[in-house]
């Protein structure tokens, strides 16, 4: 699903992976469900999105650091 709604292109906000059609970027739309917005109200401040949308972009982050191998710290 990600694949449809997130694009990156160099020509909109310098390649940063945004939701389709917008200048929304993944990383805003992430950022505030970790800040403990729902789903309902990052839609009320953004109404050009739809739930699709942030639901694409959680999905996308999720791809995007399995993708990568991250360092683990060892609690003493």
């Amino acid at each position: 699903m990600s694949a449809e709604r997130v694009v990156v292109d160099h020509r909109v906000m310098g390649g940063v992976p945004c939701i389709r059609g917008t200048r929304i970027p993944v990383a805003t739309v992430v950022g505030l469900l970790a800040e403990g917005q729902g789903e309902a109200d990052i839609l009320l401040d953004y109404p050009q999105l739809a739930l699709e949308d942030v639901r694409a972009a959680l999905e996308f982050a999720a791809a995007a650091v399995s993708e990568r191998q991250l360092p683990l710290r060892s609690t003493a």
